[in-house]
């Protein structure tokens, strides 16, 4: 089975540019979840931090026509002491697909939840 990454579409704070990456992510909840691995310094975090309004699908990297519909969504860090056991949640699906859960947990919200 291949491989399904996120891919992400944050609004650039300098250029107000769309700017997308490919991201692993876990689905918990009706919530996406993904983990920066430099923390606050990664650029779409920078991104988010200026505007939390994203979009994003998921899909194969090899077959571009095998990706979701855009869902627009809303960004938001998880706060690590406020926020525990969700944290500890999300790090324990990133290990279990991954082996792979270091650093900032940023949690997708489509719009249809909020």
């Amino acid at each position: 089975m291949a491989e399904h990454f996120l891919y992400l579409t944050t609004t650039g704070r300098t250029t107000g540019q769309a700017r997308k990456i490919e991201i692993w992510f876990v689905e918990h909840g009706g919530r996406y979840y993904l983990v920066s691995e430099h923390g606050e310094r990664a650029n779409w975090v920078k991104n988010i931090a200026n505007d939390p309004n994203v979009a994003f699908s998921i899909g194969q990297r090899e077959v571009e026509t095998d990706r979701r519909p855009l869902t627009p969504a809303v960004a938001r860090f998880v706060d690590r002491d406020d926020e525990l056991e969700l944290v500890d949640t999300i790090r324990g699906l990133m290990n279990k697909k991954y082996n792979w859960s270091n650093d900032l947990v940023v949690e997708l919200t489509p719009y249809n939840l909020t």
